[in-house]
Order: structure tokens, then C-alpha cells, then sequence
């Protein structure tokens, strides 16, 4: 009777959300007239507004840009510059790389061939597909990683349940034959087994349900380590997955002279360690969730392939197959990838300078990651996607037409990355997401409790990526939900296991390599010249 009352009120939910919150909170900056309390209101409404999406976040995120300079809080120009700071450049230029290897199809190259080397019995086709997963994840995102990665793992589990069925149906028949073979020939001597035969029937092999039961639990163990391996992946890189950029932006925006503390080779040093312990934990609470340590069937030790093992492996050479050699634009973006990732390592490694320091006069104090993540974005606009055709000064003349038509011809063909394309998959929400929350932290008055500022945001970044309970944690978690092999009950059951894992492997990656690497001991001095806005 209560929720039939309720109902109607409903409608007017999100209605009362957006207006009622910011009148309800109005007390607020009227009863302690502040800079801080009026920063305050304006950081609670868009706290109420990104919970329940009243409004989309990306319009959220744009309420510093105005509220802030009427009430006084930070002016227009400071507020506006940021949203297309120094991270947020990082994040688009790693995101158009990363929409360059996509373009291409260089992921999926990159996974099949993984794959086919690692081999198909269930133990290690799991660990072949959280593999490729977390390294892709590593670098595109988690998201478009998941939905490249699960169409490739339901063909697979499709094509070998197919198998099975087949072989299964086959046995079937021949045992069917057999009975009835034998059943004949005791037709003389036992009556009774004349009986059985004329029914035509014989009795179900009490195998069979326990085998569905177990295939079921694999699909369901395959589908659920890419989104679990997708969510790990991401937080071995700087650029792997928002909540890093939003580290590396509040570093920079509450500690301008931090000394690049956190860089791209610093981040990986310490989150790598901690993605390979994660992944390792992570396959072995799968296999024992749902396949049970079997070596001989997992693993295969002392077998040959089964009917639907060479199944598998025949799905994954005929997708390898289709793309055919490697091509030469997908040459010259693996080639774009490559050289990003060594600029970032070797732009300031720690142990040694740096070539920006070597490079370039002052380069340690000018030049940040965003600098080759955009050098390699603008390469992209400009390489070309097909060979350069050279055409000599005197053409052949036989055929004269098609002379004229290589003459028409420009000499660089389309480059490699279209404008139009990265216009439609750039995700710009989530940039003007991170720019509300870089404006609003620098609009915030900073306090120091005396102990080094990673010790807090280190555990905090890495945690926020380690959500594997339910289909809504995570756009991964979400994609793999969709495909229906998993109920709700089947992601916590092993969820809140991953979040366990999660907690373990990050506390002990702070307590133990991250201290010495980022001095965790010690209040660094950068710290104590904070600025109280």
C-alpha cells in the first residue's frame, strides 16, 4: 500500500533533487559567511548531483565555471584553465593513441596472438584471456578493452560447448548401437532383456547434468576474469584509468613543487608489482571458484587436446586469420605505441637523467608526460596510413591512363588517425569530469596532518579501481554482466573475495616497495609549502 502511494511521487524525484538540494543547503553559506563555506555548498550540490545523475556528470562538472566566480569563491580564469590542465592533456593524448590502436585493430592482433601461443586448456586459456585483458587495459581503456575482449571468449566457450555437444551426442549413438548389440544377444537366454530392447530405450548417462553444471561454472568463471583482469590492468599505468590521472592532477594542483614525484615511470615502478600479485591471486580464486584445482583436467599435465580444445584453437586461428598479415598502418601505430611508451619511461627514470634533462636545457622542470603523449598524438594526424607510392619523372607510357591516374594521386595517402574518428570516440565527459574535480580541488583549503600526502592517496587511487562486487561497480563489470551467463549473486559470491585481495595487495604494496620508492617515512618539504587559498 505504501509503495502504491509512493509511486506516483516518484515522478517527481529528479525534479525535487535539482531544485530542493540547493535550497535545503542554502543555510549553509548564509549562516557562516566563508570563502570556505560558500566553496562548500557548491561542492556538496555537485556531490548530490554526480550520486544520483539528476543531471548528466559532464554538465555537473561544469557548475565550478560558474557558481565559483559568483560567489566569490576562485575567478573565471582560474577556474577554466582547470579543465585542459597539464593531466587532463596526458589523458588525451594517451586517449588518441589509444583510439589509434583500436582504429586498427592492433588490440585484437595483439590478443589472438597472445592467446594462440598460451594454448586452450581451461587453466590456461583463463590465464591467457586476464593476460591479454590487463596489458591491453594497460594502455586503452578498461571499457573498450572488456568489449573487444568478451565477443572474442564467447566464440571460443560457443565454439567448444558445440564440440562437446557433437561428441557427446556421438558417443551417445555409438553406446546406444553397442546396447543394443548385446542386449540381442542375450535375447536367448534372458527374457526380460527383450523387453528393453523393444522399449528402444536406455538409461541417461548420470554424467551428463554434472558436466552441463561444470560448463556452465567455466563460462561463467572465462567471462568473469576479463572484467576482473580489465579493472586490475588499468592501474598499472598512469594513464590506464581515471582515478591515476586523478592523482597525478591533485598532486600537481595541491603540491605545485612536488618534483614530478609521480610520473609515468614512478606510478608503473610501484603499480606494476602490484598488478602482476593482484592478477596472480585473481586467476587462482577463479580456478578455485569455478573450475577446482584439477591439474590434469585444468592444465592438461600428461593429456593430449580434447575434441573441443582443438575446437577452440581452431576459433582462434580462423579470427587471427581473418585480419590477415599485419598491415602497414598497423606497423607504424605499434611503432607510435612502442616510441610513446619509452619516451614516458626514459623522460626522467630516477636513477639516471632523463632525456629531457639531457635534451633540453631545464627540460626536468618544463617538460611533463603530457609533452610525448601529445608529440605521438599529432604523429598520428600526420603519418600516413597506405606505402608512399614513388612514381619516376618519366612514367611508363604503355598504359598511359593509368599513368595519369598515378599521377593524380597524392603522394601521402589518409594518415593514420582521422579527426572524426577521435571526435566520435573521445570520451569528453570524462575530460570535463576531471576538470570539475581538479576545479573544485583547487577551490578547496588544503590542511597537512604531518605525514606524507601518498600514504593517504596512493591505497585511495588504487582502491578505487578494485570495485568487482556488482554489474553497476564498473562499465567492464556492466559488459560482461549483459551477456547473461552471470547472475548477481554469482559477482558478489566472488566479488567481495577480489575486494578482500584488493585490500591485502594494496596495503601491502604501500607498506612495503612504495615506501622507499616515495620516501613514505618522511613529511616531504614540497608538502610543508602547501598553499592555504
Amino acid at each position: 500500500m505504501a509503495l502504491t502511494c509512493l509511486r506516483p511521487l516518484l515522478r517527481y524525484r529528479s525534479f525535487a533533487i535539482l531544485f530542493l538540494t540547493p535550497l535545503l543547503l542554502l543555510p549553509l553559506p548564509l549562516a557562516v559567511a566563508t570563502r570556505e563555506a560558500r566553496c562548500a555548498y557548491i561542492i556538496i550540490i555537485m556531490a548530490v548531483f554526480w550520486c544520483t545523475e539528476v543531471i548528466p556528470l559532464a554538465v555537473t562538472s561544469l557548475m565550478p565555471v560558474v557558481f565559483f566566480p559568483l560567489l566569490g569563491v576562485r575567478s573565471s580564469k582560474s577556474v577554466c584553465l582547470q579543465y585542459l590542465n597539464d593531466t587532463n592533456m596526458l589523458f588525451v593524448g594517451g586517449l588518441i593513441v589509444a583510439i589509434s590502436v583500436e582504429q586498427w585493430n592492433l588490440h585484437k592482433r595483439i590478443a589472438l596472438k597472445v592467446l594462440l601461443i598460451l594454448g586452450v586448456k581451461p587453466a590456461l586459456l583463463m590465464l591467457g584471456f586476464m593476460i591479454v585483458t590487463a596489458f591491453l587495459s594497460m594502455w586503452i581503456s578498461n571499457t573498450a578493452t572488456t568489449a573487444m575482449m568478451v565477443p572474442i571468449v564467447q566464440a571460443v566457450l560457443d565454439q567448444m560447448n558445440n564440440t562437446e555437444y557433437d561428441v557427446s551426442m556421438m558417443e551417445q549413438a555409438i553406446g546406444q548401437t553397442n546396447t543394443v548389440i548385446e542386449l540381442e544377444e542375450k535375447s536367448t537366454s534372458d527374457s526380460t532383456a527383450v523387453h528393453v530392447v523393444s522399449n528402444g530405450q536406455v538409461p541417461d548417462d548420470p554424467r551428463s547434468s554434472e558436466e552441463n553444471k561444470m560448463r556452465k561454472r567455466i563460462c561463467k568463471g572465462m567471462t568473469l576474469c576479463v572484467c576482473y583482469a580489465a579493472s586490475i590492468g588499468g592501474t598499472a599505468t598512469l594513464t590506464g584509468t581515471g582515478p591515476n590521472i586523478v592523482l597525478k592532477g591533485q598532486m600537481n594542483q595541491l603540491y605545485p613543487n612536488n618534483n614530478d614525484v609521480v610520473n609515468f615511470a614512478s606510478w608503473f615502478g610501484f603499480a606494476f608489482p602490484n598488478m602482476i600479485l593482484m592478477l596472480v591471486l585473481a586467476w587462482i580464486w577463479l580456478q578455485c571458484c569455478f573450475m577446482g584445482l584439477n591439474f590434469k583436467k585444468s592444465w592438461g599435465c600428461g593429456t593430449e587436446r580434447t575434441a573441443k580444445e582443438k575446437a577452440a584453437y581452431n576459433v582462434l586461428k580462423a579470427e587471427m586469420k581473418k585480419l590477415g598479415p599485419i598491415s602497414y598502418a598497423e606497423f607504424n601505430v605499434l611503432l607510435m605505441f612502442v616510441l610513446l611508451v619509452l619516451l614516458w619511461f626514459s623522460r626522467h627514470p630516477g636513477f639516471v637523467k632523463g632525456w629531457a634533462a639531457t635534451l633540453f636545457p631545464e627540460g626536468e622542470k618544463y617538460i611533463t608526460d603530457s609533452a610525448p603523449a601529445v608529440f605521438v598524438a599529432l604523429l598520428l594526424f600526420i603519418l600516413p596510413a597506405h606505402k608512399p607510392k614513388f612514381i619516376a619523372w618519366n612514367p611508363n607510357m604503355s598504359d598511359p591512363e593509368q599513368a595519369e591516374e598515378d599521377i593524380k594521386k597524392p603522394f601521402l595517402s589518409a594518415p593514420l588517425l582521422d579527426w572524426n574518428v577521435v571526435q566520435r570516440k573521445m570520451p569528453w565527459s570524462i575530460v570535463l569530469l576531471l576538470g570539475g574535480g581538479f576545479a573544485l580541488a583547487d577551490a578547496s583549503a588544503a590542511t597537512s596532518v604531518k605525514i606524507h600526502p601518498l600514504y593517504v592517496m596512493l591505497p585511495s587511487t588504487l582502491s578505487a579501481s578494485f570495485a568487482f562486487m556488482l554489474p553497476v561497480a564498473t562499465p567492464p563489470n556492466a559488459i560482461v554482466f549483459s551477456y547473461g551467463h552471470i547472475r548477481v549473486l554469482d559477482m558478489v559470491r566472488s566479488g567481495i573475495v577480489m575486494n578482500i585481495i584488493g585490500v591485502f595487495c594494496v596495503t601491502l604494496a604501500v607498506n612495503t616497495w612504495g615506501r622507499p620508492m616515495f620516501e613514505l617515512d618522511t613529511f616531504p618539504t614540497w608538502a610543508n609549502s602547501t598553499v592555504n587559498h
